[in-house]
């Protein structure tokens, strides 16, 4: 007869919680999906309210049905009514409405910790963001973050002029800085330079944060899991120039980690 397995009943160790604001990716590959992966691994708890379900692989999204907003402030009080929140990351909004019962519940959170990704267009060129809703993101949501992360094309919207060179990203991040008031981080991921580059500002401290471009992978996900990464590392108590250096050490290590399902790759 086998050995029966019983658990261990030692008292359970405690973990702090990030939240994820997101749209839901059915491949796994992005959204909220990569998001609580992240967290996972990074060794923080991680609750998600849905803003979007999407039919979506890694080579085209075909649908999209966001989520009425009372359901979605539904889902922000009854995780933030039941937990103690260390950080929250926004990415798919889709939608003004959205937006603002988004922002309308975070606001009463006194010292959030917010990085909002502001996700636009998916990694196969789909909208995700409706035009309509990008006022909304500006006046209601920007002004609570702690940290923005857009990607170039983001940054040069945010920032209302082209991000195309790696000096184009200092000033995008000055000029977004001096717009909203957050911290901002430029991803130059798709930008073509030998190393994959992002600048931080915070309105007294930047850097480059830089490593190795992997030539041979382009999975989706890198934006969803970069900024959960980071929210993970503040919601575990890193300061948060910190937890953007940790942040890119995590994306080294996820691109070393990749792995293939099928004819698609994946961040491990």
């Amino acid at each position: 007869m086998l050995p029966i397995w019983m658990p261990d009943r030692r008292t359970p160790s405690r973990r702090n919680t990030a939240l994820t604001v997101a749209g839901s990716d059915c491949s796994s590959g992005a959204g909220l999906q990569a998001d609580l992966r992240t967290f996972a691994k990074l060794g923080v708890h991680g609750a998600s309210v849905v803003t979007c379900v999407t039919a979506q692989n890694p080579s085209r999204v075909s649908a999209i049905q966001p989520t009425k907003p009372s359901v979605v402030e539904a889902q922000l009080e009854a995780v933030l009514g039941s937990f103690s929140v260390h950080a929250v990351k926004t990415g798919m909004l889709f939608s003004r409405p959205i937006i603002d019962a988004v922002a309308k519940r975070l606001a009463k959170r006194r010292g959030l910790q917010l990085v909002v990704d502001p996700v636009m267009i998916s990694s196969s060129g789909t909208p995700l963001l409706k035009s309509s809703a990008l006022t909304a993101l500006a006046k209601r949501l920007l002004p609570l973050a702690k940290l923005v992360t857009p990607n170039l094309d983001e940054a040069s919207t945010l920032a209302k002029q082209p991000v195309r060179e790696p000096e184009d990203m200092r000033d995008a991040a000055r000029r977004i800085h001096e717009r909203f008031g957050c911290a901002v981080l430029v991803k130059g991921g798709h930008m073509k330079t030998t190393e994959a580059i992002d600048f931080f500002f915070d309105g007294k401290e930047e850097f480059l944060l830089s490593a190795p471009r992997s030539k041979r992978l382009s999975p989706p996900g890198t934006g969803c899991t970069y900024s959960a990464a980071i929210t993970a590392f503040l919601a575990k108590g890193e300061m948060l120039a910190r937890a953007a250096e940790l942040g890119k050490k995590h994306m080294v290590q996820s691109f070393e980690d990749a792995y293939r399902v099928g004819k698609h790759t994946f961040l491990g």
